[in-house]
């Protein structure tokens, strides 16, 4: 390690500036989104069963949660545009404008040239965890997915199927999308109820077991028409490992709730974005 210079001490303790403020970002009406979920009817669901994955369907307008229905488990979340999927999640710009864990109120953004937002999280049961002693929070938008490459070279040369990005590759393809084209729209994720941070000495990416138990969900207001993946992790509720047969492992379950139209008014789906897309060109 080079010698530390003279103003070091100057120099670690200039202010940080926040990249991306966000209080010129549109906010997200919660109060219209309550009465309209109070009124709302369930239209449909989708069982994910452990360590596998499964699509499901929202139409705008509608609301979709994903609860634990028998006990601790996580859930990597991809999520497109229904009618383009070139449209979808961008975890790293949601990141950037929201932090890296969400909650109520934050919104999970799409991928350039539209860059608008797809959902909203109007409810998260575990809202109450805040940040823990070790820097944990819930429902990440750091980790990527955990993948059967990364898994191949970390050990040894291991083949595992049920990592999530397979799982979420299958789930997609199971709605028409060839395996080869499934595989490369498939995205970094949310992680559902999964607890992680940064590790304070090395800067590591950590997860620990997840404070989630049956009967906990998030919800989200679907601002467009929403093509869903998830997978149960083959991790469980992540406190040992992932890509493991060993973990205790749940099903994740999806449901879909539809607002009476009335209750919505004063709601628009969002627009794509207004850059002209023309670069200084």
């Amino acid at each position: 390690m080079t010698q530390p210079p003279a103003d070091a001490d100057a120099r670690r303790a200039v202010a940080p500036v926040i990249c991306y403020p966000d209080d010129t970002l549109p906010v997200a009406d919660l109060a219209l989104y309550a009465r309209a979920r109070a009124g709302a009817r369930k239209t449909g669901e989708v069982v994910v069963p452990p360590r596998d994955g499964r699509a499901f369907r929202v139409p705008a307008g509608s609301f979709f949660r994903i609860s634990c229905p028998d006990g601790a488990q996580v859930g990597d979340l991809n999520l497109f545009n229904a009618n383009d999927l070139s449209e979808r999640f961008y975890s790293g710009k949601t990141r950037a404008l929201h932090g890296t864990h969400l909650t109520v109120g934050d919104r999970m953004w799409s991928s350039f040239p539209a860059l608008r937002p797809m959902a909203t999280i109007t409810a998260d049961t575990l809202d109450w965890y805040g940040v823990d002693t070790y820097g944990g929070r819930v429902h990440d938008v750091i980790g990527t997915r955990c993948d059967p490459y990364t898994h191949w070279l970390l050990s040894g040369g291991d083949r595992y199927h049920h990592c999530c990005h397979s799982n979420l590759t299958r789930a997609l393809s199971a709605e028409g999308v060839v395996p080869e084209q499934a595989e490369g729209l498939v995205h970094d994720v949310l992680n559902v109820f999964m607890c992680t941070g940064f590790t304070a000495d090395t800067g590591q990416y950590f997860m620990k077991a997840s404070p989630v138990r049956r009967g906990d969900y998030l919800e989200f207001f679907a601002e467009i028409d929403l093509l869903g993946v998830l997978s149960a992790c083959p991790g469980g509720d992540c406190g040992s490992e992932h890509s493991s047969d060993a973990a205790a492992c749940h099903p994740l379950l999806v449901e879909v709730f539809a607002p009476d139209p009335a209750d919505l008014q004063g709601w628009t789906p969002p627009p794509i974005n207004g850059y002209d897309r023309s670069h200084g060109l």
